[in-house]
């Protein structure tokens, strides 16, 4: 095994992170410029690339806030005022 940290860290070009997000090479690189996703410049004449482990923890960031967005409207669907034990309930069961 060696011991060079970097020796596991794969590099997508931003077009194939594009692919991956549905998005384009645009949007790929305003998350890259946001901090959104860990992004360099390599080479000579210096491309980017991002770190495919960024797009993975994206994606789980971006499942994690979808989840709560759901429980969110769950909750405010649930705020009925009946359910407080005033106003009127409609569907007196």
């Amino acid at each position: 095994m060696s011991d060079d940290p970097t020796s596991d860290v794969r590099l997508l070009a931003p077009a194939q992170v594009g692919e991956v997000l549905g998005v384009s090479v645009d949007e790929v690189m305003a998350l890259v410029l946001d901090g959104r996703l860990r992004g360099l410049r390599v080479g000579s004449p210096a491309r980017w690339r991002v770190d495919a482990a960024s797009v993975g923890d994206y994606l789980d960031d971006q499942a994690e806030e979808a989840r709560r967005m759901a429980l969110w409207r769950q909750s405010q669907t649930a705020s009925f005022p009946e359910l407080w034990g005033s106003g009127i309930v409609r569907n007196g069961d």
